[in-house]
């Protein structure tokens, strides 16, 4: 019994050593994005200067937009998201536009149509256009990479 005991809690605590790890890793990860650069032909762009905007709908929602549709002659948009905890993006659509997600940090659930998806750090989500879809955040909120074709 006391080797099973020293078993269990040597499991447990790799684990909570990689859960930390995975949490320092990812808030380094995060740190590096929002310190980084965007280059383009004729610019660069600081993303640290960029302003968290809030959303014009939903409450708890707040976006950088990192590329503009005025960069790619309206062909794409590319955009950090940060989503409270326990906020929601209702259910709602994009007219004529392809959404891809990329969750970066904390989780929570997309509803997409009428299947319900686990968002957690590393899932992408392909969302076709006029889809209705909706998010909800976690209890540590969520950040994700948001990109549309044709621009938002």
């Amino acid at each position: 019994m006391k080797k099973l005991v020293i078993l269990f809690l040597a499991i447990t605590s790799s684990y909570c050593f990689v859960s930390a790890q995975s949490e320092i890793n990812e808030n380094l990860f995060l740190e590096k994005v929002l310190s980084g650069n965007i280059y383009f032909a004729d610019k660069q762009v600081v993303i640290n200067n960029l302003i968290w905007n809030p959303h014009p709908t939903y409450k708890g929602v707040y976006l950088k937009h990192l590329i503009a549709g005025d960069d790619t002659e309206n062909q794409l948009s590319y955009h950090i998201v940060k989503v409270d905890p326990n906020c929601v993006l209702e259910t709602h659509l994009h007219d004529g536009k392809i959404e891809i997600h990329e969750v970066v940090a904390g989780g929570g659930t997309m509803f997409l149509d009428k299947k319900e998806i686990n968002y957690t750090v590393g899932q992408i989500c392909v969302i076709p256009a006029n889809m209705q879809h909706s998010v909800i955040a976690g209890k540590d909120g969520l950040i994700l990479f948001a990109k549309f074709t044709p621009a938002l």
